[in-house]
């Protein structure tokens, strides 16, 4: 199967004629007349109207930067942004001592809370260096479930996140 060029004229038979705009490894994007933009496979059935010369790039920007950031993500100590919860933005974190004669400490919550998804961060790097180390499989699961404790001990603070997804998960009944 050869594939068409950007710029490619066809006729579908559900969305009408269109212009790929888009190739991907998978599918071609479309801006259909009647119906705008689709993304069809392939292999779809359609009428070539006119094809577009030229060799075609079968991975998109969108693919590219994609699997980069997941790299970095991967196997970088850069930390994405995570916000605070709304309700914390600005606050301070008091510690009293027991002692009314000593003074109290007080800290930006923003910054305790930076410090907290900063250990996260490394605790998924050094998941990710374990996963791709040398140990043998059984030195691996020892390591991978000691970490999950330590972000089982971390569930408290998961209420200065804003988002769920950014929660540290211990280990699961």
């Amino acid at each position: 199967m050869k594939l068409l060029g950007i710029g490619s004229r066809i006729n579908h038979s559900e969305f009408g004629k269109g212009v790929i705009t888009n190739v991907t490894n998978q599918h071609y994007w479309v801006t259909f007349i009647e119906n705008g933009l689709e993304t069809i496979d392939l292999d779809s059935e359609f009428e070539i109207i006119e094809a577009a010369d030229g060799d075609v790039d079968t991975v998109s920007f969108f693919d590219v930067e994609s699997s980069f950031v997941n790299i970095l993500k991967k196997w970088s100590d850069a930390s994405e942004v995570v916000p605070i919860a709304d309700k914390y933005k600005g606050g301070k974190l008091i510690l009293e001592p027991g002692d009314a004669s000593l003074k109290s400490y007080e800290l930006p919550i923003d910054t305790f809370f930076h410090k907290i998804t900063m250990v996260r961060d490394r605790l998924r790097v050094m998941e990710q260096r374990i996963n791709a180390s040398d140990l043998d499989e059984q030195g691996k699961i020892d390591l991978q479930q000691y970490i999950t404790r330590i972000y089982g001990s971390l569930t408290s603070f998961n209420i200065l996140f804003k988002s769920e997804n950014h929660r540290f998960v211990g280990q699961k009944s």
